[in-house]
């Protein structure tokens, strides 16, 4: 595959060979010209051929003979021909999308590169809302797009697009689903949001996964599909200006949260009882969270059922779910101190 690769990159850039051989054979010819007629150094010579074809003008590095100005007349005519063919190849591969490929290119060998990206499956009014939010953070982003105005809209923001269908699993694959950290889909259609949420979970099940959803019946699909988290924009606008009415401190701390560089991330921990059972011994059956890292303990999740505020000194269980809010630098060392323990950390 890789071989594949390289010989496609090379196909790119063998059309630009012709153009070049000239422009280094013209220079050559130049400067043995003007060595063997003149006497000049080699410096002299090759400076003399480039302000010839480029058309300075600077002026002769010494008074030309009459050789000399046959070679220089020899250099303007090559020139000429090399220019009008480069740009006869510029114009031929303009017309037959080599430089929309050239650019595929591009973006594939940086897609190849990104590790913990976050894809964006759909470019529509959620989709911008998402994608200018994890840009605001910094967060590497993929969108998938199949729209090409959409895509240059995206692509004016300095966002990377891939111009694709995204309930493929072929483009899905291109866009690094097994190396991502999260795919949201937001595509208009509930049909093809499940369809793409159940492509992903086939190739990627530790991916997280969020999709948007018209209504209840279609956020019911999409978990059974395999969604770690649905949203309804409708239902989430009605809550969200609901809590604003009965709890408008809440929602302002969840704003102040967003624009800052604390984060509220989950641990999901092994339910492997014997790694359990050694890192109970090792921090002598409970682990003091307020010791560890500065991270905030918010909750805990055990079997669904969710606690809030739990103590520092909390009895882990397999399968629990931890909830903390920190830096990522904070969230890292406990990330580190309990790596025994953890499945993933969504």
């Amino acid at each position: 595959m890789n071989l594949i690769k390289t010989n496609k990159f090379k196909g790119y850039l063998k059309v630009w060979a012709a153009p070049i051989s000239l422009l280094i054979f013209l220079f050559l010819f130049g400067a043995l010209g003007y060595r063997v007629t003149e006497g000049w150094d080699w410096g002299d010579c090759l400076w003399m051929v480039l302000i010839t074809i480029t058309t300075i003008g600077f002026g002769e590095v010494e008074v030309l003979s009459s050789a000399g100005r046959i070679i220089t007349f020899l250099i303007i005519g090559g020139g000429l021909f090399v220019v009008q063919l480069t740009l006869q190849r510029f114009i031929q591969l303009s017309e037959l999308g080599y430089f929309i490929k050239l650019e595929e290119l591009r973006l594939r060998r940086l897609i190849r590169r990104m590790k913990n990206h976050v894809i964006i499956c759909g470019y529509g009014r959620t989709g911008k809302e998402i994608a200018d939010q994890l840009k605001s953070e910094k967060i590497s982003t993929l969108i998938i797009e199949k729209d090409s105005s959409r895509k240059n809209e995206a692509e004016e923001k300095g966002l990377n697009v891939l111009l694709a269908d995204a309930t493929m699993d072929d483009t899905l694959l291109l866009a690094g689903i097994k190396n991502c950290r999260s795919l949201v889909v937001t595509l208009p259609s509930d049909a093809a949001n499940l369809y793409v949420i159940l492509s992903a979970k086939a190739l990627n099940d530790n991916c997280r996964l969020i999709a948007r959803a018209a209504n209840e019946e279609a956020a019911n699909k999409l978990k059974l599909a395999g969604a770690d988290a649905v949203v309804s924009p409708y239902v989430a606008a009605g809550r969200t200006m609901a809590a604003s009415a009965l709890r408008p401190i809440a929602v302002d701390f969840i704003d102040l949260l967003a624009g800052s560089d604390c984060e509220i991330e989950e641990f999901e921990l092994t339910n492997d009882l014997d790694k359990i059972a050694n890192f109970k011994r090792q921090t002598k059956n409970v682990f003091d969270f307020s010791k560890t890292g500065e991270a905030l303990l918010l909750a805990t999740k055990v079997s669904g059922q969710l606690m809030g505020n739990p103590k520092n000194n909390v009895s882990i269980t397999p399968g629990m779910i931890l909830i903390f809010l920190g830096s990522q630098e904070q969230l890292n060392r406990i990330r580190v101190h309990m790596n025994e323990v953890l499945v993933k950390s969504t």
